[in-house]
């Protein structure tokens, strides 16, 4: 059957070729179709988040996307494709750059290699994850152009890197999925600016959950208005992508790239990290810069690499570290985090706390800490207590109300493209035609609006809020913890308040095939440390395993 599938995108291919060349005007490659279908059979979802509305965006079209690259990538073959594929799939940056230098093929070979993937499952109705939502027309150029140069570089030089679409590119539109910022054009955004100067391959933009999920409470994971409905691809439309850094992960999962970056509020990271199993780490807030892009919380957000091992998780994020003038948490880069994957820590010098309700409740967390016990690790169980986040949704609706504005204000380039100024520009614009520019409501935008918590209230709850996230983490400091031990993004939101970094990586499988992960939360400013446990616990248990279906 997959032989058959194979032949069959050859075909499509040779014909869409065909009638590019017959009708150069009017060119197609892919074809809008009937959701209908896939939408019914959503409504029995037992997850009322992805009981969908609709799978297709209804204002993007997809040969505009990928049109630009076509002809270029229809004169890879299929036989240069199965002759790289075990030398790309799921291998790390290092032996990437190995097979490049002895020539077994350039960065322009990796990048067609990654783009016929992305058309293989892309253009495909039945096969389409609708992660990828933007190419970078220039991106083969540009791989080129590094193929010639013979210097000692940085190890993210040449690797072809997705962006999620709140993330600013000087080449592609930035949307956050909202229609509002459809054409959004800006600059670069600081950390894109740290890619390009080491050499990394911008390839793309990649589907978010729209306005980094804090537009609806009810809207399912990997949505927006633009991109349409992202799909998990250990099972499409049977597990949650996780948001809102969805197609971070999808895209990473499939293989449509080394790498990408994704951002985090509060588990945006972490949960689709852990929904796809990848690894994922939401960095100390300051770690990296968040200059050029959309916002949700200057108090809380930050963006983090999103990868299939540990040892890409630290070249990345090492690629992206640099000291922002303009971004009032920005720090100077912490040391040993390119050389963490190289120093795996020795397990029978960690110390791990363990949550006890998570033990009893979760069979493949107890198993997974029974192996790190076995392993030398000195496990420490502990009662986690319920400390409330009182504030929290206040905190994110005063910040988005100060930092949208700001935005727009500093990083859009054509005030007449986008319309609004302000939430309550977005909430009056997205009333206008609610049914395509937001099918699930606004409640949370409505939220931002009615909100009337005074400066003095606001400033109390975040102290309140970073105290309690600290407080519910006092045992890292009572017992000498190097990290605690938790599960995807449950405890998300008190590494957010705290500003404390956590490391998710892939732990198993759940009897259906659902991805799930251990998630260490470490210290802040320790992610060299957690990074080097990380690469530890990685060795020990190797149990990411690439989704059935995007093997071919």
């Amino acid at each position: 059957m997959r032989n058959l599938i194979c032949f069959l995108f050859l075909v499509v291919l040779a014909s869409c070729k065909q009638k590019n060349v017959e009708s150069r005007g009017k060119k197609t490659v892919w074809t809008s179709y009937n959701d209908s279908a896939e939408v019914a059979a959503s409504a029995n979802n037992k997850s009322e988040r992805m009981r969908y509305k609709f799978i297709q965006s209804k204002v993007l079209d997809k040969n505009e996307v990928f049109l630009p690259l076509y002809d270029e990538v229809s004169q890879f073959t299929e036989a240069q494709y199965q002759k790289m594929k075990p030398l790309v799939l799921e291998q790390d940056i290092p032996t990437l750059q190995t097979h490049i230098d002895h020539g077994t093929f350039t960065y322009e070979d990796l990048t067609l290699f990654y783009l016929y993937r992305i058309y293989k499952y892309e253009l495909p109705n039945n096969t389409t994850l609708n992660t990828v939502i933007a190419l970078n027309p220039n991106v083969l150029e540009e791989a080129r152009q590094l193929d010639e140069s013979k210097e000692i570089h940085h190890l993210i030089y040449g690797m072809p890197i997705l962006l999620k679409d709140n993330i600013g590119t000087a080449e592609m539109k930035t949307t956050a999925g909202a229609i509002a910022l459809k054409d959004n054009q800006t600059d670069d955004a600081f950390i894109v600016e740290r890619l390009k100067e080491k050499g990394a391959l911008i390839l793309g933009k990649v589907n978010l959950s729209e306005w980094a999920n804090f537009i609806c409470g009810a809207c399912p994971n990997g949505q927006s208005a633009v991109g349409g409905q992202t799909l998990n691809p250990y099972g499409r439309r049977i597990f949650d992508t996780g948001g809102s850094s969805a197609g971070s992960g999808t895209s990473t999962a499939a293989n449509y790239a080394v790498a990408a970056v994704g951002t985090e509020t509060s588990g945006s990271i972490l949960s689709p990290s852990s929904q796809n199993s990848v690894v994922g780490l939401k960095p100390t807030i300051g770690l990296l810069s968040r200059t050029g892009i959309v916002p949700i919380s200057s108090t809380l957000d930050t963006p983090g690499p999103m990868t299939k091992n540990v040892t890409d998780n630290a070249i990345l994020l090492d690629a992206m570290l640099g000291k922002d003038e303009a971004d009032y948490k920005s720090v100077s880069s912490e040391p040993g985090i390119l050389s963490a994957w190289m120093n795996p820590e020795t397990l029978k010098e960690i110390r791990l706390g363990v949550m006890k309700n998570l033990m009893e409740r979760d069979s493949i967390y107890a198993a997974n800490i029974e192996a790190l016990r076995r392993a030398g690790a000195q496990i420490v169980k502990f009662e986690a207590e319920n400390i409330p986040l009182e504030g929290f949704t206040t905190l994110l609706n005063l910040d988005m109300r100060e930092d949208l504005p700001a935005y727009i204000k500093a990083e859009v380039k054509h005030k007449d493209a986008v319309k609004v100024e302000s939430v309550e520009d977005v909430v009056a614009f997205n009333q206008q035609d609610s049914l395509v520019r937001i099918p699930y409501g606004q409640e949370r935008f409505d939220g931002i609006l009615s909100d009337s918590t005074t400066a003095e209230q606001f400033e109390k709850i975040k102290q309140n809020l970073k105290e309690s996230g600290r407080a519910f983490f006092n045992i890292m400091e009572e017992k000498n913890l190097d990290a605690v031990l938790s599960i995807n993004n449950y405890h998300a939101g008190y590494a957010a308040v705290a500003e404390y970094p956590a490391l998710t990586i892939p732990m198993g499988y759940k009897t259906d095939g659902e991805p799930e992960s251990l998630t260490f939360i470490g210290k802040p400013f320790t992610e060299a440390h957690l990074l080097r446990i990380g690469k530890a616990f990685e060795q020990l248990n190797r149990a990411r395993k690439m989704p059935e279906a995007y093997q071919e």
